[in-house]
């Protein structure tokens, strides 16, 4: 197609997904009609996926700010300091519309984008985690979706040489069209050696470096900006194509430039390609770009100008060296096998000038396509749902006859089952720097060079933010935090991936504002600022949304690795410890839908100091060398976190729950069901047990000591103790109650393990 606008009655700004009020703006802000190139540049860069006009004003009432926080959003990744001079750089983004088309490359680019980000800031990639949520597996679309994502993520990592070390995978039949891909990334540097992508120095040349440009992903930033219909899927061509082995040649030669000094500004040419790369720079620093198009290595001969200009080919750069560095760039470049050419400089008149053949072919604002894009306030509305579920009455389900069949029934579920079919395909040990991997409540890091870690984990519950928006969001933080400090880490901070609908129905744009507003108030409360992240909007099929979907990506850190915190039952005559309240809540719980098939009800009520102070008491008493294990009950409830730590640790219980710290009266399937927030099941050695328990009174943490470690199997007993024991269980006998849940330790890792591969042959 022409460069320019031949017939405005065409409307083709339409066809880009920019409305005749926004392109009204953008003839306003030029002072003239655009040509089709610039129209290109204003409707990607305009788009959902790359401005958030829908969703900023909202995102601003994230708390992004602490003494942690040294980058928060606006870059290509957070950073927060870890101590030693350490910083550590994070952040989760989507990939969801390009993996529900070709499930395989937009899982890999996914991956191979938000590893981009992560070395563009100087600091070498260490670890990957991912977020996936996907149809039942019943439906044969849906596992061929899980199977290629799997595939993919699993390819692109492996060959890259960076550890999948954690995640979740969900299925719910909301995701069976739209299939979630979140990927998360986290790399160390020192602190000297952040890098942002601005570019400084009018006069400067800027390189392209990395691979050659070709016609794959054109538009992709606008086919990921609305509903994936029919007629959507049909543009293939909007998925980008992944080469893991040169990302990985780009990753060394990026970093070994940071480490010459020969950068100034960096940034991964991801969605929108070299337009976003060129005018975000610019913006940045307040500067303008000339861009010389005919110098742009290609694979594909007679490319257009918009073609370069909307590209999405992966593992590019835009480079700004330091001044009198262009050769050594190049000679670092070449050595690794890649491009690098000067493509244009840096200007002082605040444009992005675009020529080609002696022309140009572009001229727009740098602020205008970076900052300018228009600002909406959505009208929202509470959908009618969500009263009417929430007064589901919790009174009217029937008591459970068969305890142990249930908590195999819960255990089997593929939400909850292992997830080994999905990690045993990652490699999660390449590097040397992971001593807790997946399977666990966090995946723990050893920071290269220290005694410090990191623990990584990536959390949500979409059940909860499907009935109650807000309070599941809080939830979301809550149990990452959780997760994280059972390891024995400090929460730190966190990265955010915001899934929903179409922001123009009123009541998806409440359910997003709704999940916000929670999210900031748990942040706050648990002193987890957010550094960046992503939205991800449009997930439906132009009727059926899925359910909102807000990821959490938490990051904390130990002091000391070696004092890490497995979730397995580590020794025989240890003491089993559940700390935090026990309430009436299965509503919204696995229990209520997975065992009586309904999805409704009150969501567990949150208490942020709560959470905030067995935080608290986790990670300090990981710091003392006080506990031997810890589990946080969450999905599933106390039955299921026991569960749980009987399999990962290879050894059994027996526990006797006779209601403590639960309401009165609670019956015995609900205190084991009950997914009640701020719980975690820990062990301790006779020799640290007082301390630890010392230490949970003085940070008013409620407990109960509930039973010992030993065995192969799993006998939970609920009612008092018999006269003369203590609730640990040392003197118990067969008849001294009847056991409510009885179930040895193979039974459970066959439910367990069986799930997911059972299911995957249909």
């Amino acid at each position: 197609m022409a460069d320019r606008l031949d017939n405005e009655q065409d409307r083709v700004w339409q066809t880009m997904g920019l409305t005749d009020e926004e392109y009204e703006r953008i003839r306003e802000l030029l002072g003239r009609d655009p040509n089709y190139v610039e129209l290109g540049m204003f409707s990607v860069m305009w788009s959902e996926h790359c401005s958030y006009k829908n969703t900023r004003a909202v995102l601003r009432d994230l708390p992004t700010s602490g003494p942690q926080v040294l980058q928060g959003p606006g870059e290509n990744a957070g950073i927060v300091d870890v101590g030693d001079g350490l910083a550590v750089v994070f952040k989760i983004e989507s990939h969801n519309h390009p993996s529900a088309v070709e499930p395989y490359q937009g899982a890999a680019t996914g991956v191979g984008g938000i590893i981009r980000d992560i070395f563009t800031m100087g600091a070498r990639p260490i670890a990957s985690l991912d977020s996936l949520w996907l149809g039942d597996l019943s439906s044969a679309r849906a596992r061929t979706l899980f199977s290629g994502i799997v595939a993919g993520i699993s390819g692109y990592g492996n060959a890259v040489g960076i550890p999948t070390v954690g995640g979740q995978t969900v299925f719910h039949p909301s995701y069976e069209s739209n299939p979630l891909v979140n990927a998360m990334c986290v790399g160390v540097m020192r602190h000297d050696d952040i890098k942002r992508g601005a570019a400084t120095g009018v006069g400067n040349s800027v390189m392209v470096i990395g691979s050659t440009t070709g016609r794959d992903g054109i538009h992709g930033a606008t086919f990921a900006s609305a509903d994936l219909t029919d007629e959507a899927v049909e543009r293939k061509s909007a998925v980008q194509v992944g080469d893991p082995f040169r990302e990985k040649l780009l990753l060394e030669a990026c970093l070994e430039l940071v480490a010459r000094g020969c950068v100034l500004g960096i940034q991964d040419m991801g969605a929108a390609g070299l337009t976003c790369s060129s005018c975000e720079m610019a913006s940045r620093a307040g500067t303008g770009m000339v861009v010389d198009l005919d110098r742009v290595p290609r694979r594909e001969t007679g490319m257009t100008p918009y073609e370069v200009m909307l590209s999405e080919s992966q593992e590019r750069m835009l480079l700004v060296p330091t001044p009198g560095k262009e050769r050594e760039v190049r000679e670092v470049l070449v050595k690794w096998g890649l491009e690098a050419v000067v493509v244009g400089e840096v200007t002082a008149d605040g444009m992005v000038t675009i020529t080609e053949g002696g022309r140009v072919a572009a001229q727009v604002p740098a602020k205008a396509l970076a900052d300018e894009a228009p600002l909406y306030h959505r009208e929202s509305a509470k959908p009618e749902y969500v009263d009417r579920l929430a007064a589901f009455d919790t009174d009217d389900v029937p008591a459970c006859e068969d305890l142990s069949g249930a908590l195999l029934r819960l255990i089997g579920s593929p939400s909850i089952a292992s997830k080994r079919w999905v990690w045993e395909q990652y490699d999660h040990q390449v590097g040397a720097g992971t001593v807790i991997g997946p399977g666990s409540d966090a995946a723990v890091i050893r920071l290269p060079g220290s005694k410090r870690g990191i623990a990584l984990s990536t959390d949500c519950n979409s059940r909860y933010c499907y009935l109650n928006p807000r309070l599941g969001a809080a939830h979301a933080v809550a149990e990452a935090a959780r997760n994280v400090a059972c390891t024995g880490a400090r929460p730190l901070a966190a990265t955010n991936c915001q899934n929903f609908g179409n922001p123009y129905k009123p009541e998806v744009f409440w359910q997003f504002r709704e999940a916000i507003s929670g999210m900031s108030e748990a942040c706050r409360a648990l002193g987890t600022p957010v550094t960046g992240g992503n939205v991800s909007l449009y997930n439906e099929d132009g009727e059926t949304a899925i359910r909102p979907t807000p990821v959490i990506g938490m990051v904390g850190v130990i002091n000391d690795v070696e004092r890490r915190v497995p979730m397995g039952f580590q020794a025989d005559g240890d003491t089993v410890v559940l700390l935090g309240a026990t309430r009436d809540e299965i509503g919204a719980s696995e229990y209520l839908a997975v065992v009586q098939g309904v999805e409704a009800g009150q969501v567990p009520t949150l208490d942020l100091q709560a959470e905030a102070r067995l935080c608290k008491l986790l990670w300090t008493a990981a710091s003392r060398g006080l506990l031997s294990s810890a589990h946080d009950a969450s999905e599933g409830g106390l039955a299921v976190a026991l569960a749980e730590c009987v399999i990962a640790g290879s050894r059994g219980a027996s526990l006797w729950v006779d209601g403590a710290g639960a309401d009165p009266g609670l019956t015995t399937d609900r205190f084991l069901f009950s997914e009640s927030g701020a719980r975690a099941v820990v062990s301790a050695s006779p020799s640290t047990l007082d301390a630890f328990l010392a230490l949970a009174a003085e940070l008013d943490v409620p407990l109960a000591v509930v039973g010992r470690v030993g065995g192969d199997r799993l006998c939970v007993r609920f009612g008092p103790a018999p006269d003369g024991t203590a609730r640990d269980g040392s003197t118990l006998g067969e008849a001294d109650a009847a056991r409510c849940i009885d179930v040895g330790i193979e039974a459970l890792l066959s439910a367990y393990e069986e799930a997911i591969p059972c299911a995957m042959q249909g």
